[in-house]
């Protein structure tokens, strides 16, 4: 059986591994920081550690116990509080990087709870490396993109859409689709274009270009 003293060590070991992960979502702002990792670490050591001690407790009993039982449902029950990490924002979804952190963490703490200490700060270190130093590769080398929804009121006129649809692609906007409607009483057209752009477009070129189109009623840029 696992002593206390095991026990405890093991608890305190998973909540510094968690503690580091949940340092640096805190610090990207995650609705998943600091505490809720070090809370998920500890809960998932302790369930470890509590279905590896009832199987050694009870086997003359139950012989064929099986220790991964409760470890098994922390991974399967792990998914609701990643689903609470995650939020769509428009066309746009966040928050799927803190959720497979969270599900991470979960692991590396039943690893701590199992007494596999290297493995888990070894994962510890490469889940470190993903979310800090590769995020800081990809702002560096990557272009980074965001879905972006262009709403626009004009007036139907031959080849208004195409004149549109060169101004974004002079900008470097990829529009990946496109709905139209027309107001056959006031002869407008209704645009909207789902669009990825740039993290850091140049939003006044853009209101420029688009504000200085004639036949252009009304546009949002969501």
């Amino acid at each position: 059986m696992i002593t206390e003293q095991q026990i405890v060590l093991r608890l305190l070991a998973a909540a510094v591994l968690g503690s580091l992960v949940g340092l640096e979502r805190e610090r990207h702002n995650q609705p998943a920081g600091l505490r809720t990792h070090i809370i998920l670490t500890i809960g998932s050591a302790l369930a470890m550690c509590v279905s590896i001690d009832l199987a050694m407790q009870f086997q003359p009993y139950v012989p064929n116990g099986d220790p991964a039982r409760l470890a098994a449902q922390v991974i399967s029950g792990i998914g609701f509080l990643g689903a609470g990490a995650i939020f769509k924002y428009g066309t746009s979804v966040k928050g799927l990087t803190t959720a497979t952190s969270l599900w991470t963490v979960a692991i590396i703490g039943l690893a701590v709870g199992a007494g596999h200490y290297f493995p888990a700060i070894v994962a510890t270190a490469l889940l470190l490396l993903a979310l800090s130093a590769l995020d800081l590769l990809e702002k560096k080398y990557l272009v980074s993109t965001t879905t972006r929804t262009i709403s626009m009121r004009v007036q139907d006129k031959p080849l208004m859409v195409d004149e549109l649809e060169q101004v974004f692609h002079n900008l470097g906007i990829d529009i990946k689709s496109v709905s139209i409607s027309k107001d056959v009483e006031s002869n407008e057209l209704e645009f909207e274009a789902i669009a990825k752009v740039s993290t850091q477009p140049d939003m006044d070129k853009l209101i420029g270009k688009l504000s200085h189109i004639q036949g252009v009623r009304t546009f949002e840029i969501q």
